[in-house]
């Protein structure tokens, strides 16, 4: 009973727990819990915070997925990037949760979050299979044309750096500034190869960034 009911709710304390039992009758302790879980193979870790997705982005990741399950690992040498705001101050509250070894992503045991709160920081950065590219403080609010700007003085420099082939290809997501038509012209007239509809490293770019972020700064006020 206490393996499937933490099962089904992974967010439920040792105090939920023995609160339960005493009412239908049986009286365990904190340890017993514990103890009970462990032996089926689940512990208490805090709950990794992930973004929130929407049906619709589950289903464009998984689109994605199958059409490029079959792609060869050269086909990924490519340039991706992305802008992203990372909360400073913003909620640092933990949550626990009991979960089987290598379960820490799936949905019942993670905290969907969405970009607000506190102090933070807009940052562009780009990275490819051959390493990072250029990474950028977007000082004021993000629009179409510093978007083009952001393009314009970072992208190019940081393939070249990075010695991408001719073929390399630009990878960002369905932000309305990305997918304007000023945007989409002069990604035209520059004949980047643009694969939009990329969502799955919108994760993956923020963890990046906050660890280059925090090797900079520490508070806000000094940047």
């Amino acid at each position: 009973m206490i393996t499937r009911t933490v099962s089904k709710n992974p967010r439920t304390t040792r105090g939920d727990r023995v609160n339960d039992l005493q009412r239908a009758g049986t009286k365990v302790t904190k340890a017993t819990i514990s103890n009970t879980l462990r032996r089926q193979g689940l512990k208490s870790c805090s709950a990794r915070r992930v973004p929130l997705l929407k049906p619709v982005h589950v289903q464009a990741r998984l689109k994605f997925a199958r059409e490029h399950l079959d792609d060869p690992e050269e086909d990924w040498e490519n340039v991706i990037c992305n802008e992203t705001k990372i909360e400073l101050f913003g909620k640092n509250s933990t949550r626990r949760v009991w979960r089987r070894k290598n379960a820490e992503l799936h949905p019942k045991n993670t905290i969907p979050t969405v970009k607000h709160g506190g102090g933070n920081i807009m940052l562009w950065g780009c990275f490819s299979a051959k390493g990072p590219g250029r990474l950028i403080r977007v000082k004021e609010r993000m629009n179409g044309a510093m978007y083009l700007e952001i393009l314009s003085d970072n992208l190019l420099p940081s393939a070249r750096a990075l010695k991408m082939k001719r073929s390399w290809v630009f990878q960002h997501d369905n932000d309305p500034k990305h997918t304007a038509r000023v945007t989409k012209e002069w990604l035209r007239k520059k004949h980047f190869k643009v694969v939009s509809d990329v969502q799955w490293f919108a994760s993956l770019l923020c963890h990046l960034f906050l660890a280059a972020f925090m090797l900079e700064v520490t508070v806000l006020p000094n940047l």
